[in-house]
């Protein structure tokens, strides 16, 4: 069970601002919630591999489940992925393959593999068992808490993380809002989400990789319209600034994580406690050292 913490004083201003982290597992990442069910299911339909497409954490999680299962993962990422995240796919025996300038490339490229070879194409936030898998997220969240919370924040990149959190929310603690927050820079899922309807975008540009989202996985985008209450956009600088403000609380947040906190100051002041969801540590240092020294560097 992961844990719920009060955030430290640093981070929560005057508001009761309480921590889900997610960040604490062994892969230092959500992902495995996902991941597992997903291959499991594979499995039972008789895979012995598995391929997927991923800038990190999401392939991450793929390796270490199909270890623990007894599969041969295969796992495609764009050129200039996180060392960081890209290391921890190898370390679990996946065979990585980095192509592309992009997610997208790498995505496409994964794609025409698998279906050359017969083999299973994990998409990442297109498995109904994901979502079930990311429910038990909220579940745990709520069996601590002593009351309901007024709200989660939940970073968005295809949506299943929210889309998970918010169908048990619907159904354990309905007055609680469900807030997606994704990155300027990667806008498709808001737009998405805004529309009604799959919107692909021009840009997926993001220091929050794990929210690089261009291309909205169509199951994803009908899920957050059944759930999400609303939906936040945070800029690069703020992403990087919300990065070190969890540093100096002495939590390792990569970008992604960060982007809840960034957006907590669009959030007008409620009666309850507001969640946030860490949701991966995995951040390398290049990037940390530049959110706290060149702020400004990146755009607002």
């Amino acid at each position: 069970m992961s844990r719920l913490e009060p955030a430290p004083a640093g981070l929560s201003g005057t508001r009761r601002l309480f921590l889900m982290r997610e960040d604490e597992h062994a892969l230092g990442a959500f992902k495995w919630r996902g991941a597992l069910p997903a291959l499991e299911a594979f499995r039972r339909e008789g895979a012995e591999a598995v391929v997927t497409a991923s800038t990190g954490n999401h392939g991450a999680a793929t390796a270490w489940a199909a270890e623990r299962l007894g599969l041969r993962a295969v796992v495609y990422a764009p050129e200039g992925s996180s060392r960081t995240k890209l290391e921890l796919v190898a370390s679990f025996g996946a065979e990585l393959r980095e192509t592309g300038s992009h997610f997208d490339q790498a995505k496409d490229e994964a794609r025409a593999f698998a279906d050359r070879r017969g083999i299973p194409f994990f998409e990442d936030g297109a498995e109904r068992s994901q979502y079930d898998g990311y429910r038990s997220i909220a579940a745990e969240l709520l069996d601590q808490v002593a009351e309901q919370p007024a709200a989660v924040l939940v970073p968005v990149g295809n949506g299943a993380l929210l889309g998970g959190i918010g169908l048990e929310l619907c159904e354990r603690s309905p007055t609680t809002l469900r807030i997606g927050v994704a990155a300027k820079e990667a806008p498709a899922m808001v737009e998405s989400w805004e529309a009604g309807e799959p919107v692909e975008s021009n840009r997926s540009a993001t220091i929050a990789d794990g929210l690089a989202v261009r291309v909205p996985v169509p199951l994803g985008v009908e899920v957050l319209g059944e759930i999400a209450s609303r939906m936040l956009l945070v800029s690069e600088r703020e992403i990087a600034r919300a990065i070190v403000a969890y540093a100096d609380a002495g939590i390792r947040a990569e970008g992604a994580a960060a982007a809840a906190l960034g957006a907590l100051p669009q959030l007008e002041a409620l009666d309850g406690p507001v969640v946030l969801i860490v949701t991966g540590r995995n951040i390398d240092e290049e990037l940390l050292t530049r959110a706290r020294e060149r702020p400004d560097s990146f755009r607002d």
